[in-house]
């Protein structure tokens, strides 16, 4: 039997050992190629802080305290690399005085060796050297969203009132003021939440408190909340003083004529209504309309507030009429448009009103409705336009229209009519039979 030895064509065994390892090497490369990957807002962590703060002194950083990072590694490597993994590091005994420029030196921890380069893109961070200060601000409250509809937020309490901030001297002359910043979405009982610490300068920027301290500690702030239900009253009048002679006090109306209130609910409930004395308006010798401003807030029960302090001031009218007379300010928007063009729609103000004076006895004024009463005919308003129409009512015998009223209306196209005069869905519009509306 013929032996082999091992040497035996040695020098073809060694070349096909070499071939084998870099036929290897490129199977591995091609699937598992080294590739680079970039992660950015990668926090710098400040070392040995020690040398500038032992001197009673403080830093800051300049610009961007973060840094993107680019990792050279392999593909089941880098894909395996999270953010939070990188860890850059920037270490104040290796700064450059004269610049202040760091160096940020990039490690990954949990992957040391099986990445081949990381680096941070700024190589440097900068570094302010100052002397520190300290200040102590009062805390107000600033809320963000919205309490349960029917609520009001009452007071609110901010503990503790003052906080102490305490960092570089020029970062705490940026301060303005302090907030307790506090969610308040859906509330609607008293309740105690905490709330952020938010820092603005005085054009009203939030600042970045990183290199910032307080002295709230563990406790944070908190803020005490009342939260009170709130509802709609009337306000009511009468007035005082003898009218001219031959002259009426026929009432008095407001605008408003509703007020929103709030209070705690026991009180709340006992308030149907603000009445105004009747020393307040004066109809002593009046011929026509008497109109005042009048500060409601002395009326408001006590324990109760208005939702919207502005307002407080609202505007009265007491009408001193001619006896035998009623007026009677009526919506534009109630008024009957009889026969108007199917292509045309009507627009004026929401609140826009006429005025009609009737004349009659007094129980027919006192009787008299014409709240379905009030038309106008527009079959000779056919183009658009604004135009000045005459105004119908139909009133009882017993009582007189004193003037003919008009009212300005302005027509206009419809905006679902196409060219040649019919509508999206194909429709002439002349075709429609209905051609009375109701003002809308």
């Amino acid at each position: 039997m013929r032996k082999y030895k091992i040497t035996t064509n040695l020098g073809l065994k060694i070349i096909a050992l070499i071939f084998s390892a870099f036929l290897w090497m490129i199977v591995v490369n091609a699937d598992n190629p080294v590739r680079s990957r970039t992660f950015s807002d990668i926090p710098v962590n400040i070392v040995n802080e020690d040398i500038v703060t032992s001197a009673g002194d403080v830093y800051q950083v300049l610009g961007e305290d973060t840094v993107s990072v680019i990792v050279h590694a392999t593909r089941k490597t880098s894909q395996k690399l999270a953010p939070e993994d990188i860890v850059a590091t920037a270490d104040i005994a290796e700064m450059d005085t004269s610049t202040g420029l760091v160096p940020i030196k990039i490690t990954i921890p949990e992957y040391e060796g099986d990445y081949e380069s990381a680096e941070a893109i700024p190589r440097n961070i900068r570094i302010q050297r100052e002397k520190s200060g300290r200040k102590v601000f009062a805390l107000t409250v600033e809320t963000k969203g919205t309490q349960r509809d029917g609520y009001v937020l009452g007071d609110m309490t901010v503990h503790p009132e003052n906080v102490t901030i305490t960092g570089a001297q020029s970062a705490i002359d940026q301060i303005e003021r302090a907030v307790a910043q506090v969610d308040i979405d859906g509330l609607s009982k008293d309740t105690e939440e905490t709330a952020s610490l938010i820092l603005y300068d005085a054009n009203g920027n939030a600042l970045n408190q990183n290199q910032l301290a307080n002295n709230l500690g563990e406790d944070g702030l908190t803020v005490s909340i009342e939260v009170l239900p709130r509802k709609s009253v009337p306000v009511v009048f009468s007035a005082s003083g003898r009218p001219a002679e031959g002259y009426q006090y026929t009432g008095c109306t407001s605008e408003p004529e509703t007020l929103l209130i709030y209070g705690k609910e026991d009180v709340l409930d006992t308030v149907d209504e603000i009445e105004v004395p009747a020393s307040v308006i004066d109809v002593k010798d009046a011929s026509g309309p008497v109109e005042l401003d009048v500060d409601i807030t002395p009326y408001l029960p006590e324990g109760i507030s208005l939702v919207d302090e502005n307002a407080a001031t609202i505007k009265v009218t007491a009408m001193a009429e001619e006896e035998g007379t009623r007026t009677i300010d009526f919506l534009v928007s109630s008024i009957q448009l009889n026969n108007l063009d199917s292509a045309l729609q009507a627009v004026y103000e929401p609140d826009a009103e006429i005025t009609l004076r009737f004349r009659g006895e007094p129980d027919a004024l006192e009787r008299l409705d014409i709240s379905n009463a009030v038309s106008v005919d527009l079959s000779d308003y056919t183009l658009p336009g604004t135009y000045d129409v005459p105004v119908s009512v139909n009133i009882p015998d017993s009582v007189t229209l004193l003037s003919e009223v008009h009212v300005t209306l302005t027509l206009e196209e419809k905006e679902d009519t196409l060219p040649g005069g019919t509508t999206e869905d194909g429709e002439d519009p002349s075709q429609e039979k209905d051609t009375e509306g109701q003002a809308s």
